[in-house]
């Protein structure tokens, strides 16, 4: 009986504390970093790389509108925060009907203001896939979920009122979009459909939408500019334009609402809600509890032990960001809108994405996915290969499944060429490699749309091995010597000599652009003399001369490839000087240049041709620098705040995926698109990491990275173990981490200067390949 006693107080002792243990889902926080955020980044209910991304919008149309945390308003709940795209805005509104907007500094209720409402700080939450907040107009508290094409309202009003329902066309964001075309049509006393079609710049599109509501529509009327038309049933035009439905509703009754999106068609767009929706039967926490489980599930394949609460956090949510901003454009059943806006009928089970360009994602996004969901990768190749056989050219960064021309380069080939190396090969690879030998063989063009396909000023690259001053930035040779490397790796691997030896000699097409005299990569003319006139530090714009979105200090480092000749032109006393005196110099920003401030700041990770800076002495034999500094970056440029959780431009997850590597210790500078791709070593933050192993892609089961005695005090590596035997470089193969096993790390205050820094123990690059 005392045993029976004594088991039962053990059980009720420990019960509580079992049941508190947080899920890699509760540490991720979507209001983290949602100040300073982009459009693409806010705290709404999305699924991994959702078609609807269901967010609230509180500002106008400015740079990096969408969601600003300071802002006690909100102004809307749209559905689409893609890359140039938006559409379908719902507010719930009480008392006269108002259908402007209103400004973003001009948050109280009132025609003078508009519909925008205040919001109860306190009542705003949000977690993967949910996002709640009580209005202050009405006290309506609103809840918002989703699956990956519908959403899902529930709004609580607490006393008797008429709700009114606004659905707003026309909305400002980063790159507002003219309405060209809509049409909103009453179906039933329950159902609204609809369209928008518009445009921005090249992007056009049609947003098709269909709203469901779970009691019936008391009146319905719309507007078209200033104009009110009510108890009609239909609503056309262009310009600012929306709908209204009206409800009657009791104390504290509940108004569900259902909504789906589709760029094909309105019964498309039917078909993705009763698809996707109709299971749950209008239980709206069944939704969320269905999101919730697929988000746990992705961020689940990281399990980490040890480290602090908010480094937890810090890490699930560099994560979750990581899978949320880029975007599904094809149905349920696999249809979607082509570049040449035909309906292709896809595979329902390998869907077609959109998002801005792949710039630099070989330096974070590349190596996250196709470490820990092969799959995912696997579906990006192919949908980048479905845009390759419809429009002729592999697409950089396709919105809406259009050649957007953002960005340079088309680093898309190193995510395909990385996949292949990998061992994620379920794809046509001869088709892929056609491609690319395409992209990299001929001159981009402008496409019928205005966006532009395939490479920039590539005609003079071919020729004069590098891009003259007179027509673009000398840091596209870096850029297109890149992706010329990444095809002569697949070439390698596929044995066609022929090409390989045409790309990797185009691969040192970076020397030409290097001036030994100064040791920095610079401007050059067509004649092949040096620009004069010119300062290696100093700030260029987005489309400024030389450098795109940085300045030749930082572009004398960019050789993802061939790390190894930078060293040899350089030479290793000045390379190592520059560049740590650079992190010293930048430390005290934290590491960002604010205001894009590039002369200031040399170690710039607010953005992408400077992440793999930190990594660059494993190669230059001070392996514990990287330890160092990785760790400063994580600790400085990284916060756990809605105020502070990445300083700079987090493009789509990028700079989320290089937390979530770089938390791990692992890196691939290179991209990960040599023959035997390899990782290097940084500094874990946590005792235990367990990466869980895709059985489809990898044979083996989980690789776990063990750091003993780590703490931010204990950051260096004082000896290093992979599966049981010494390991004394700081790096090591791809294959030898998918195949299962461990990599356990001894950590100490001090540095270990032998360990890793021997001649010989440098990782691999295109200048020491042969070793």
């Amino acid at each position: 009986m005392k045993q029976w006693l004594l088991f039962a107080f053990m059980s009720s002792c420990i019960g509580p504390v079992a049941a508190q243990q947080k899920e890699p889902v509760d540490y991720a926080d979507p209001l983290l970093g949602t100040s300073e955020s982009r459009w693409m980044l806010n705290p709404g209910a999305t699924m991994p790389f959702g078609m609807v991304q269901l967010a609230p919008d509180n500002q106008g149309g400015v740079w990096k509108s969408g969601y600003e945390y300071s802002l006690n308003n909100i102004g809307g709940f749209s559905h689409i925060h893609s890359w140039t795209m938006a559409g379908l805005s719902v507010m719930p509104t009480v008392g006269a009907l108002n259908t402007r907007r209103g400004p973003a500094d001009g948050p109280t209720t009132g025609w003078t203001t508009g519909y925008r409402s205040r919001i109860y700080k306190e009542t705003e939450k949000a977690s993967p896939g949910y996002y709640a907040v009580t209005l202050m107009n009405g006290n309506i508290h609103t809840e918002l979920t989703s699956t990956t094409r519908a959403g899902f309202f529930r709004f609580t009003t607490p006393e008797e009122e008429e709700l009114h329902i606004l659905l707003d066309l026309d909305i400002p964001f980063e790159n507002t979009a003219e309405i060209l075309d809509a049409k909103i049509t009453r179906v039933t006393d329950r159902e609204i459909e609809g369209y928008s079609k518009q445009k921005w710049s090249w992007n056009e599109y049609t947003v098709h939408f269909i709203a469901r509501f779970n009691k019936p529509i008391e009146h319905f009327g719309g507007w078209k500019g200033n104009q009110h038309l009510r108890d009609v049933k239909e609503v056309a035009g262009k310009g600012s334009m929306g709908a209204f439905a009206d409800f009657n509703t009791k104390k504290g009754e509940v108004l569900l609402m259902q909504t789906a999106i589709s760029l094909v068609s309105i019964e498309q767009a039917r078909l993705n809600l009763e698809t996707e929706m109709n299971p749950f039967n209008w239980d709206f926490d069944a939704v969320r509890s269905n999101a919730k489980k697929v988000w746990n599930g992705m961020l689940s394949k990281i399990q980490v032990q040890g480290g602090t609460e908010e480094e937890k956090k810090k890490f699930y949510t560099n994560m979750y960001r990581s899978y949320v901003a880029r975007t599904t454009w094809s149905d349920v059943n696999g249809k979607y809108v082509d570049v040449n806006e035909k309906v292709q009928d896809g595979n329902p089970d390998s869907p077609i994405y959109g998002c801005d360009a792949l710039w630099n994602t070989f330096w974070n996004l590349n190596q996250l996915w196709a470490l820990v969901n092969p799959d995912l990768t696997s579906k990006w190749v192919k949908s980048f290969l479905a845009i390759y056989n419809t429009g002729g050219w592999l697409p950089k960064g396709p919105a809406g499944i259009e050649y957007s021309g953002i960005m340079e380069a088309s680093h898309e080939i190193a995510l395909i060429v990385g996949a292949y190396q990998k061992g994620i090969r379920d794809f046509d690879v001869e088709n892929a490699f056609k491609a690319m030998l395409h992209q990299q063989t001929t001159p981009g063009v402008v496409t019928p749309e205005n966006g532009y396909a395939g490479n920039k000023f590539f005609e003079s690259y071919m020729k004069l091995g590098y891009v003259p001053t007179e027509e673009g930035q000398v840091s596209n040779t870096l850029e297109y010597a890149y992706d010329d490397w990444c095809v002569s790796q697949l070439a390698k691997a596929l044995g066609k000599k022929k090409e390989y030896e045409l790309f990797i000699k185009r691969a040192g097409n970076y020397k030409n652009v290097f001036d030994t005299a100064t040791k920095f990569i610079r401007m050059k003319h067509r004649d092949g003399s040096w620009v004069k006139d010119w300062n290696p530090y100093c700030c260029t714009s987005f489309s400024g001369p030389g450098y795109l979105e940085g300045n030749a200090w930082q572009y004398s480092f960019f050789n993802p490839h061939d790390v190894q000749g930078i060293l040899n032109l350089m030479g290793k006393d000045e390379f190592n000087n520059r560049l740590e005196d650079g992190f010293k110099k930048s430390a005290r920003y934290n590491f960002n240049a604010e205001g894009d401030l590039y002369d200031r700041i040399p170690i710039n990770h607010g953005n992408q041709p400077n992440m793999q800076a930190a990594w660059l002495f494993n190669y230059s034999g001070k392996p514990w620098l990287t330890q160092h500094y990785t760790r400063e970056i994580m600790n400085r440029y990284y916060g756990s705040t809605p105020l502070h959780g990445w300083l700079g431009d987090e493009d789509e997850g990028q700079m989320g995926a290089w937390y979530v590597m770089a938390a791990m210790g692992l890196f691939q500078t290179d991209g990960g698109a040599s023959v035997k791709p390899f990782y290097e070593i940084g500094s874990p933050i946590f005792e235990k990491t367990t990466i869980a192993l895709d059985p489809t892609y990898y044979p083996g089961k989980t690789f776990t990275i063990e750091a003993h005695n780590v703490s931010d005090t204990n950051r260096y590596i004082q000896s290093a173990r992979l599966d049981g035997k010494p390991l004394t470089k700081p790096w090591f193969y791809h294959a030898d981490l998918v195949d299962g096993g461990s990599l356990v790390l001894e950590m100490g205050p001090e540095p270990n200067t032998n360990w890793g820094s021997k001649p010989g123990d440098a990782p691999p690059s295109m200048s020491n390949a042969k070793r």
